[in-house]
């Protein structure tokens, strides 16, 4: 069963957390000096991002629903001394406005975009969690001849679904009845059961502060997204890292996007880059350094 599918029915999409990273080579990674920067979407809403480091290609981290930008720190420092990296909050999330009319994952394609385009980023792989997968598609469909891959973070599982209005308007009530209790139940069901309790509850903790009002009108514009038409668009690499809670349709996603390549990290929740970092970002390393070529 697909991810996006799995939490969307569960009530949330998912968010990343910071976590002491490595390099491929091994070795803590070395300090940078991260900036605070903001541009403007398409729309006028107001974009915060953090960017560090200098190196072709730019790397481009997009945190899942209910997230913000900070919980890709581990990943700035850890390849800012190689890279340009950037992560951002989108639209409705950490610094960002909330300030949209429309919803939808292309609006948020966009907000990527604009950051691109602020940072004047040339050649660059984009990474995307969850909700910031189907998000990083978008963006790369906007920026033809500048992306060299786009890589999932657990998610990408399948790509055989749509969310029914139905859908989209239970789980968006769900959050208008029950922020927390609902923001507290989808926490639980994207980790193995003898996961530590202490990344499950900070977990919690961070997806709690974004806007309830805002995860309302995200599942309401979400209705009738059909992942599987973005995806024949693309014409760059397609690649996921994931863990293997829920599992990975090779074959399935490989009908749609024939390139399609995953690596599955065993006894592995939705949260690869928090519970283990160090192994976690050397498949990134590799997935960059294999993509660069």
């Amino acid at each position: 069963m697909n991810i996006l599918k799995v939490i969307i029915a569960l009530g949330t999409l998912a968010a990343f957390l910071p976590a002491a990273a490595v390099l491929a080579g091994g070795g803590k990674p070395s300090p940078v000096s991260i900036e605070r920067k903001t541009c403007r979407s398409t729309d006028g809403v107001t974009i915060v991002y953090s960017t560090c480091g200098a190196g072709e290609p730019a790397l481009v981290f997009i945190h899942g629903g209910l997230a913000d930008r900070t919980f890709w720190n581990a990943e700035l420092e850890a390849f800012g001394a190689r890279h340009r990296v950037i992560a951002l909050d989108l639209a409705g999330h950490g610094e960002s406005g909330a300030n949209r009319a429309k919803w939808g994952m292309p609006e948020f394609g966009a907000d990527v975009k604009a950051v691109a385009d602020a940072e004047n980023l040339k050649r660059m792989v984009i990474f995307g969690n969850s909700l910031g997968g189907p998000v990083a598609v978008e963006a790369a469909l906007l920026m033809p001849g500048r992306i060299v891959g786009v890589v999932g973070v657990d998610t990408f599982q399948s790509l055989d679904y749509k969310i029914t209005p139905e859908e989209a308007k239970e789980r968006a009530e769900s959050f208008r009845k029950d922020y927390a209790g609902t923001v507290k139940a989808m926490v639980r069901r994207l980790f193995h059961p003898d996961a530590d309790a202490a990344i499950m509850a900070d977990a919690e903790r961070r997806m709690q502060k974004t806007p309830p009002d805002a995860a309302y009108a995200m599942f309401m514009d979400f209705a009738g997204y059909d992942p599987a038409a973005s995806v024949r668009k693309l014409t760059v690499p397609f690649r996921a890292i994931n863990g293997d809670l829920y599992p990975t349709d090779l074959a399935g996603v490989r009908k749609i996007k024939p390139d399609f390549e995953a690596i599955v990290m065993k006894h592995m929740g939705h949260y690869p880059m928090l519970e283990r970092p160090d192994e976690f970002n050397r498949h990134v390393a590799a997935v960059v350094a294999a993509l660069a070529k």
